[in-house]
C-alpha cells in the first residue's frame, strides 16, 4: 500500500469522527487532540478503524508515536507499507 493510499484512509477516518475539521487546512505537526478538538475515546477509535482498514496491528504502546498528523501517517506507513 502505497503512502498516499494509506493518507486517503486517515483522512475518511479522521473526516469521519471530526466532520467539522478542514483537513487540508490543519497544522500536520500539531498535536491530533488539540488540532481535531477530539477526546481519547475518539483517538482510539480512529486507531480502532485505521488498525480495521489497513489490516495491522497498533499496540496501546505505539499511541505515544502518534501524537500529531504527519507522527500518525508516517506510523501507518511504516507498518503497512
Amino acid at each position: 500500500m502505497t503512502r498516499d493510499q494509506i493518507e486517503q484512509i486517515l483522512r475518511a477516518e479522521l473526516n469521519r469522527i471530526a466532520p467539522d475539521i478542514a483537513i487540508d487546512r490543519i497544522d500536520p505537526a500539531a498535536p491530533l487532540r488539540e488540532e481535531f478538538d477530539i477526546d481519547s475515546i475518539d483517538v482510539l477509535t480512529l486507531v480502532t478503524a485505521l488498525s480495521k482498514a489497513l489490516k495491522i496491528d497498533i499496540p496501546e504502546a505505539d499511541y505515544p508515536q502518534m501524537e500529531s498528523y504527519a507522527d500518525l501517517l508516517d506510523y501507518l506507513a511504516a507498518r503497512a507499507g
